[in-house]
Order: structure tokens, then sequence, then C-alpha cells
């Protein structure tokens, strides 16, 4: 621990907490870019490897489910 004064290092900490507070602000989406994630829906359809995704996922699950149905 330094041998600053409590009340510099308190002032110090309030000071990095303002800076952070107002990184959060400014990095912060808006509501209009909070919906961005629409636009990304069903971009990956008819992809091919989107295909390969889908068919191997649900040979997983088939599986998965082998066991609790015997």
């Amino acid at each position: 621990m330094s041998e600053t004064p409590l009340e510099q290092r308190i002032q110090t900490l309030e000071q990095q907490m303002q800076d952070v507070l107002k990184r959060i602000s400014v990095s912060s989406p808006t509501s209009s870019s909070s919906q961005n994630w629409r636009k990304s829906l069903g971009m990956f359809d008819d992809h091919p490897v989107m295909k390969q995704i889908d068919v191997a996922g649900e040979r997983i699950r088939r599986q998965d489910r082998e066991p609790g149905a015997a």
C-alpha cells in the first residue's frame, strides 16, 4: 500500500470512475443501433455451409434423444 493520504487516493479513484462511466456512455449503443441484430436474421438461410450445420445439429439432437427413448 502506498503512503498517499486517503483523501487523495479516494479523489483519484473517483476521477477514474468518472472516466470509466464516460467511456461506457460513449460506447454504449443507442436504441436504434440496439436493433441491428435483427438485420442478420436469415442472412445465412440459403448458404450451403449453414445447411450442413443444420443437418449436423439435427443428427446430434436425434442421437441425444435415442438413449432417452430406449
